[in-house]
């Protein structure tokens, strides 16, 4: 129990500290769009970048190179989703989804995420064209709100932070399936067939155990670019891949524990050390290590070794390299009318009332008809909090912004993130105003209903 406690420990501090680079970055994509320095933010995201090996170039659609704000949201955006794919992999066969009890409550909380705030939104928004951005709300940021909820410490019961994140985890799960079926351009088949094969090729991998990770990586390449040009999104193959990384470990274990046991005992005592003196092995001891760290590799699952090698490389790059470059919002020819009708209040309602609304609601139907029960130590007050911090959409919004309206509705696509970045201020200043009222001074202390 003390090693899986930590675990989630880690994982959960691990999302807090990329929340605050989240923060910081965004003020800083926001603060470089509206001054001087706006001209060159701007026009940095357009410039063509390449990756080629020889005459082949990878980074490129239908023969057009991808601009710097593609490569970022598509290829970038693809190895978050591959890390997505791998933690919801892990959860559905060992974590918090693994079992109908433990996933009851935060999934029936996501759909409750997921319904009513696309259904505020269809209310506000005006026309076809507007309608197109209706999934937007959809999303919870796990890094920025689980960074918001850590700033109250051990005052925080582990439910609720388990109830927080595996609701992200869930919301993560319904907003890739409506990336894959809603927003698809139109297909090219022949590259869809390729990309069966080398799925097929990925999956035969995994039922004969090959452990090898850059099998994998090598694979999910292949996929991604046969996807970017078939027009599914190329972030779909990320979570894919993720899905064939094999879950079980080389080695038991036990098997691991009996080597290592050997290995001691067998392991030769340094001679002749003398203090002050350096101490260098003898190859027989180096072998002996060697054999340690290998076993070592073997009993870590290829999932886990890759999910947790890749938490660094997502949370402090990719993630602040995606906000840096997508909420930079120019708030030049915004009106007041921006501001109170069309997509603007309809995503910023969308996340600060129908996302605190449906999450709430919805746990409390699975609470009172007893299809679940309320972790250890979360009150409804509390519960409410975390429902009002499930309205900080901000990376996946952004995300689905882009992909609703593009550079072809650019002033929608300007109102959407606006409303994006009013809605997630609110539902984070609500939800920390609403536990700074409830939860206890310590984690675990009795406090009303």
């Amino acid at each position: 129990m003390k090693v899986a406690a930590y675990a989630i420990r880690k994982t959960l501090q691990h999302y807090a500290n990329s929340g605050y680079l989240l923060i910081a970055t965004a003020l800083l994509a926001f603060v470089a769009a509206n001054t001087a320095f706006s001209e060159a933010y701007f026009s940095l995201w357009e410039k063509n970048i390449y990756f080629r090996i020889g005459d082949f170039d990878i980074l490129t659609h239908h023969g057009v190179p991808m601009t710097v704000m593609q490569f970022i949201n598509d290829a970038l955006m693809a190895v978050f989703f591959f890390a997505v794919g791998l933690e919801i992999k892990r959860e559905v066969l060992v974590g918090e989804l693994s079992s109908f009890k433990k996933a009851a409550l935060p999934v029936i909380g996501a759909l409750g995420g997921v319904i009513i705030p696309i259904t505020v939104y269809s209310l506000i928004a005006e026309g076809a064209e507007q309608m197109q951005g209706a999934a937007i709300p959809m999303a919870t940021d796990i890094a920025f709100s689980l960074g918001i909820l850590s700033l109250f410490g051990r005052r925080v019961p582990i439910g609720l932070k388990i109830f927080l994140a595996t609701l992200a985890v869930a919301d993560d799960l319904i907003g890739i399936t409506v990336i894959a079926v809603f927003y698809t351009d139109s297909l090219y088949p022949e590259y869809l067939v390729y990309a069966a094969v080398l799925f097929a090729i990925m999956i035969a991998g995994m039922r004969f155990r090959v452990s090898s990770k850059m099998f994998y990586i090598i694979m999910g390449t292949g996929v991604w670019f046969l996807f970017l040009n078939s027009g599914i999104h190329p972030t779909i193959a990320g979570v894919l891949t993720a899905f064939c990384v094999p879950a079980r470990p080389q080695m038991k274990t036990s098997r691991f524990i009996n080597e290592i046991k050997e290995v001691l005992a067998e392991f030769p005592a340094s001679d002749g050390h003398r203090k002050g003196k350096n101490r260098i092995l003898s190859p027989e001891q180096m072998n002996m290590l060697k054999n340690v760290e290998s076993a070592s590799d073997k009993v870590i699952s290829p999932l886990q070794d890759l999910e947790d090698s890749l938490h660094p490389l997502v949370n402090y790059l990719i993630i602040p390299l995606f906000a840096f470059a997508n909420a930079g919002v120019s708030l030049d020819g915004i009106t007041l009318q921006n501001l109170a009708t069309g997509v603007t209040p309809a995503v910023a309602a969308g996340l600060f009332v129908g996302k605190f609304a449906g999450i709430l609601s919805f746990s409390a139907i699975a609470i009172r008809m007893k299809i679940s029960e309320k972790p250890q130590g979360v009150t409804w007050r509390s519960l409410a909090g975390v429902s009002a911090l499930g309205g900080i959409g901000f990376t996946v919004s952004f995300f689905i912004s882009s992909l609703a309206f593009g550079e072809e509705h650019a002033r929608l696509l300007s109102d959407a993130k606006l409303g994006i970045i009013a809605g997630s201020l609110l539902s984070g200043l609500a939800g920390w105003i609403i536990l700074k009222k409830t939860l206890p001074e310590i984690a675990g202390e009795d406090t009303p209903e």
